[in-house]
């Protein structure tokens, strides 16, 4: 029963642990992703290399939108005749038609555009038209699929059933298409790429991979279980976790010091228009071309925009309205220079966890409470430093996690600790309470940090009890017979102190001392005196009957009460002291006590402790009595029964 007990408990313990872990992975450590990628990782500028081109107030202020398709030629033409721009890249979906004059000029200045990628993406839901549907996977296909070679071992690719449907001429003027599509988080937040889209058993290329593909010449890429692969180029991108192989931590820049968001160069469209229509007139233009001579150029809209439809706002780790095309061109800037977000995994995230759980336990186990705290303290924030250390180069790892771990591991250790050493007391209250009294045991507990020795004068009374004839007794039986009586009359006659507010302060052979008045406050401490020697020499009749029985001796017990002022506390040494009572009367309750063999009775109380019971008991007084230690000689009184 107590090892099914042990294994709910730890089964119990573990599964709490288990839900803290998974709770705080993921709530709060994405959080604290964010916030760390802000912080440490994001302290470079985005490369000179990549240059954005974005629809803003003052382009739409210019024209108002939405734009006629003509109005897009300027921009473009203006990088494909005098520019040297490596690739150009546009950020957008076409998919309706416009006025038809202004089509086929957008069209025809696309067919001129040779190192052009534009943006394509995929649906969940299927076509309307699933035949014609097909019919336009193949033709696509045919026209956009690149050779990337699906390598993993396994994915679990969300389901695409449909791809978007370009315009016939749009379809036929274009070369190169990417996904534009973005992965969010739970919480909204955009931290992972999506390198390549999987496709009814064919895999497309993300937009910044596309371009990718086409700056460094790459004609063959591979999707593996741990990331993507260009061999003649030398790309590998790290992959998340998820078993699909295709999502990479983006590992985001610093914005610029334009003050717009963005982390990239930026320049307006309108001033791309007008510099091409300055070339044009022979005039200079406002911006040279030779400005984006072996650059990437990314065309789209601007986050701030205030037209209807031009609108881009995503939420990052390094800003709340984070520009779409900039987190494009962040995704190809990891690829150009092989700047990652290397995640740590799932076992090495919880052997961390672990191990810092376990360093607490042990810290905990091992040192003080001051030392242990500081302790632990010292060791999470030098691992905040590392994880910092870590972030600052492109290492991932859980923090939030690990530390609250250790935190509730030591909240855990620490209630253990103490339900242990509260038990311990306990025990150790139970045990010394066998050799003091309970009510010494509290009184000390409760004054434990001013336990010294000394006392007080007290008016108490005292009481002794004494076995007759124990010594030829103990001669007749053998030692375990008369350890069984004494303990069975000792055993019988505690309770009754105890229940008339008395403590036994100690057992002196086959004799009983016992206080009345102190510790315990007690105004009538002398009639409850008188009231337990009557019932402890009731019990004690009770006893000669049942021991009759048994076959062992008959006992009989003599009773001494005196009350008086006696000075009650601690003495002793500084190392071990002893609560009692010492004066005179205490000598004199002895004395008294031993007159009972003189007078052949069982209960004599002394002239003070009658001056406080007369009223409830019946006495024979024995007058002159001459006690031994006192010139004078005193009245006795024999207590023959209770009266009330």
């Amino acid at each position: 029963m107590r090892f099914i007990k042990f294994l709910l408990v730890l089964i119990s313990i573990f599964l709490f642990f288990w839900l803290a872990y998974w709770a705080t992975d993921e709530f709060i450590e994405p959080k604290t992703y964010n916030h760390m990628v802000k912080t440490f990782t994001a302290h470079e500028p985005g490369s000179s290399e990549i240059a954005l081109i974005v629809i803003d107030d003052k382009s739409i202020g210019r024209h108002r939108w939405p734009w006629r398709r003509d109005l897009y030629c300027p921009i473009f033409n203006y990088f494909n005749d005098y520019t040297k721009a490596k690739v150009v890249v546009s950020d957008s979906i076409l998919v309706t038609k416009d006025d038809p004059v202004a089509d086929r000029k957008y069209y025809d200045c696309l067919k001129r555009c040779k190192n052009m990628v534009v943006g394509m993406t995929m649906f969940s839901r299927p076509y309307l038209d699933e035949a014609a549907g097909l019919r336009y996977d193949e033709k696509f296909k045919k026209k956009f699929d690149v050779n990337i070679e699906d390598a993993r071992t396994h994915s679990e690719d969300y389901p695409m059933r449909s791809l978007v449907v370009f315009p016939d001429d749009y379809f036929n003027a274009i070369d190169k298409v990417g996904s534009i599509k973005l992965a969010k988080g739970a919480d909204g937040y955009v931290r992972v790429a999506i390198n390549a889209m999987y496709y009814k058993g064919v895999i497309y290329p993300s937009l910044a991979l596309r371009a990718y593909m086409l700056v460094k010449g790459e004609n063959k890429i591979y999707v593996t279980d741990r990331g993507v692969i260009g061999k003649k180029s030398g790309l590998n991108i790290p992959t998340t976790r998820e078993k699909s192989g295709i999502y990479t931590f983006i590992r985001y820049y610093k914005p610029n010091s334009s003050g717009s968001g963005y982390t990239h160069k930026t320049y307006s469209a309108i001033d791309i228009i007008d510099s091409y229509n300055d070339i044009k007139a022979g005039k200079k233009p406002l911006i040279d071309p030779k400005v984006f001579d072996g650059k990437i150029v990314m065309f789209g809209a601007n986050v701030k925009a205030t037209a209807t439809g031009l609108s881009d706002i995503k939420r990052t780790p390094v800003s709340n309205d984070h520009s779409g095309l900039d987190i494009q061109a962040t995704t190809l800037d990891n690829y150009l220079h092989n700047h990652f977000m290397h995640e740590f995994s799932d076992w090495q995230n919880v052997l961390v966890a672990l191990s810092l759980m376990l360093l607490t336990f042990f810290i905990i186990r091992n040192c003080s409470l001051f030392i242990a705290i500081s302790g632990i303290t010292l060791f999470l924030i030098l691992y905040m430093v590392f994880c910092a250390f870590l972030y600052r180069n492109g290492y991932a790892i859980n923090t939030t996690t690990p530390i609250s771990m250790a935190i509730i591991t030591m909240i855990f250790a620490y209630s253990h600790k103490y339900i242990l050493e509260d038990k311990n007391k306990e025990k150790i209250k139970n045990a010394m309470g066998k050799y003091i009294s309970e009510d010494i045991m509290k009184s000390v507990v409760k004054n434990i940090d001013e336990l010294k020795l000394g006392g007080k004068k007290a008016n108490v009374t005292v009481l002794f009890a004494d076995i007759r004839g124990f010594t030829s007794m103990s001669e007749k039986l053998s030692a375990d017979e008369v350890s069984v009586i004494l303990n069975e009359y000792f055993t019988e006659i505690e309770p009754i102190v105890t229940r008339h507010n008395g403590v036994i302060n100690k057992f002196i052979g086959d004799a009983v001392m016992a206080i009345f008045g102190e510790p315990i406050q007690d105004e009538n401490h002398a009639k409850n005196a008188v009231r337990c020697a009557c019932e402890m020499l009731d019990k004690v009749k009770e006893l000669q009957a049942k021991w009759l029985d048994e076959g062992k001796p008959k006992i009989e017990i003599g009773i001494g009460i005196n009350t008086g002022e006696a000075f009650v506390g601690n003495i002793g040494s500084e190392k071990r002291m002893e609560y009692t009572v010492i004066g005179d009367m205490v000598n004199l309750a002895s004395r008294i006590e031993g007159n009972n063999k003189t007078y052949k009775t069982n209960l004599l109380i002394s002239e003070s402790t009658y001056s406080y019971a007369r009223g409830i008991v019946d006495t024979v007084k024995i007058s002159n009595v001459k006690i031994r230690g006192k010139e004078k000689e005193l009245n006795l009184y024999e207590v023959i029964k209770l009266i009330d």
